[in-house]
């Protein structure tokens, strides 16, 4: 069974940053892994995708700038640094992986194309 846990997430102020982690199961390497985020009262959204083959990434347009996105194949992690945080970035956070994308460089875009997720972690940003 695959296993991805967040990490990382808690109450900021705007202007401020977090980082979140993402601990996963190691066939997780073989994934095109995100981040997407789900606000109070909206659906999942997309915020950010790193492709199996590491160099590749690709940033929802609000947080682009702003927001990294890396992984560690030797440690089945993925992270997230958040700076700059907005109020508009409060959500529920999830990390969550692609297990067939395109090939080595894709990153998905939709929320459908993820087929392991994890629990999430809460991220609020006060203003």
């Amino acid at each position: 069974q695959v296993q991805i846990v967040e990490s990382g997430g808690g109450l900021v102020q705007a202007g401020g940053s977090l980082l979140l982690s993402c601990a996963a199961s190691a066939i997780t390497r073989t994934y095109a892994m995100g981040w997407l985020r789900q606000a109070p009262g909206k659906e999942r959204e997309f915020v950010a995708g790193i492709s199996r083959s590491v160099d590749h990434t690709y940033y929802a347009h609000s947080v682009a700038g702003r927001f990294t996105i890396s992984r560690d194949n030797n440690k089945n992690t993925v992270t997230l640094q958040m700076n700059s945080l907005k109020p508009e970035d409060t959500g529920i956070y999830y990390c969550a992986g692609d297990s067939n994308p395109w090939d080595s460089t894709a990153i998905p875009t939709t929320v459908s194309a993820y087929d392991h997720w994890g629990q999430g972690t809460q991220v609020t940003v006060s203003s």
